[in-house]
């Protein structure tokens, strides 16, 4: 177990976890595993108003160590590999705690390639902020980094220099976050009439009513006005969900989906595959098997789906709530990039944006179960026998998929089937057979 490192970095109460002292040594131990003394390190941050306290206690506990610093200010966390390819930092810290309330924060790191770090490395870093380092004789310099979001902007320019969205109509919701500024921007750019949602950060507002996480006011919005799609970023840029012109929402799988079919008509989808997590439509299945595109299925997280990637040099994947990575760009999923994929379909389909889902979503039905022990799931025999009868019985048209969460003291249960009322009766059955096999949480 660590102590401080979760599934994306350090994530938490703003005051109460993050405070100076701590993210200073952060700083100083994750300089020295990672470089030493000389290692070039840019931070970037979202909207929220912890940020430029933390930003700056970053940098003092890096330079100490000796990092020269560059602090970029708010940009979307996918702009971090775009910064170690282009300007050749070795190290690039996040401070965002992305769909989580303003009053968290957080705090992740990418190093070789623009990837995250493994969780061994993590590990190495916890053991220094307990146990401090010696400061080094000549710290490093801490100093603006100017230009960082036009690097960005630029990359995706070339990454979607063939795409012309002239006279095409979009809205996007940038959460008061990280994208307020360069969605817009690059959407422009490209040539679309952009009208933009909760594009006034104030410190406090990132991701209030607003966002990838409340898509009410984009739904209302859309359907009021004429508009090619709708898209809604998450806090720190990296996911996105989009919604069609009359409203309806098209969640991660299915923009995965879309794009899997497209980068391989246009022969940018090396290997023939895409990697997505367990929690994944059983639809999406149904139309990759039928489309003759392999799908590789990992544990939830967008850092596994990473992974899967990397092992099999595949270029797509990602999650049902909107991270998508697209290799062909950056190793992260990236908000901005996946909703210029979209749209760079849809301009290639000729049609709307629902009629060219090329899958039919199950119903699904998720519970979560809370249990005094989460990990005595695991022995749990009699439901995993019911587990396994429930799956049989959904073979080829549905099926089950029981876990323990990672951070909650609850098991969740999602089933899907092809009608509402049979993935409700075995949603319910299981749930029923957890709470007397596991007891109820106190």
């Amino acid at each position: 177990m660590r102590k401080y490192f979760g599934t994306d970095g350090i994530r938490g109460d703003a005051a109460n976890l993050l405070t100076d002292e701590l993210v200073e040594k952060l700083g100083r131990a994750a300089v020295t595993v990672l470089g030493g003394a000389g290692t070039r390190m840019a931070i970037l941050r979202d909207t929220r108003e912890s940020g430029p306290r933390i930003e700056r206690a970053l940098a003092r506990g890096a330079a100490l160590a000796g990092a020269d610093v560059k602090l970029a200010g708010v940009l979307p966390t996918p702009a971090a590999p775009v910064l170690i390819e282009q300007l050749g930092f070795e190290l690039v810290a996040v401070v965002s705690a992305s769909h989580n309330p303003y009053a968290d924060n957080g705090i992740k790191f990418f190093g070789a390639g623009g990837l995250k770090l493994t969780d061994a490395v993590e590990a190495e870093i916890e053991k220094l902020i307990d146990d401090p380092p010696a400061d080094v004789e000549a710290p490093g310099a801490v100093s603006e980094l100017h230009g960082a979001e036009d690097d960005y902007i630029r990359a995706l320019a070339e990454r979607f220099a063939e795409l012309d969205l002239s006279g095409v109509r979009v809205l996007i919701d940038t959460a008061n976050g990280a994208t307020y500024r360069v969605a817009p921007r690059i959407l422009r750019d490209l040539g679309a009439e952009v009208t933009v949602l909760a594009d006034r950060p104030d410190g406090t507002n990132i991701n209030a009513d607003c966002g990838s996480t409340h898509l009410d006011g984009l739904i209302a919005e859309i359907r009021s006005g004429d508009y090619a799609a709708g898209f809604a970023f998450d806090g720190d840029g990296d996911r996105m969900l989009a919604v069609d012109s009359e409203g309806r929402v098209v969640d991660g799988d299915e923009l995965i989906a879309l794009a899997a079919l497209h980068l391989r008509e246009d022969g940018r989808l090396p290997g023939n595959g895409v990697a997505v997590t367990v929690m994944t439509n059983y639809g999406f299945h149904q139309a990759m098997k039928e489309a003759g595109i392999e799908v590789e299925t990992t544990d939830v997280g967008d850092r596994y789906v990473l992974e899967a990637l990397l092992e099999k040099d595949w270029a797509l994947g990602g999650e049902q709530s909107g991270h998508v990575i697209d290799r062909g760009f950056v190793p992260s999923g990236d908000g901005t990039a996946s909703a210029l994929l979209t749209l760079e379909a849809l301009r290639a389909g000729g049609k709307s944006l629902h009629d060219v889902i090329p899958m039919q979503k199950l119903p699904q039905t998720l519970v979560n179960v809370r249990v005094a022990d989460r990990s005595a799931i695991a022995g749990a025999e009699t439901v995993w026998s019911a587990v396994d009868a429930a799956n049989a019985e959904l073979e080829g048209r549905g099926r089950v998929l029981v876990r323990a969460s990672g951070t909650e003291p609850v098991v969740r249960v999602m089933v899907e089937a092809p009608t509402e009322d049979e993935a409700d009766g075995v949603c319910e059955r299981l749930v029923g057979l957890i709470r007397r096999e596991l007891g109820d949480a106190d």
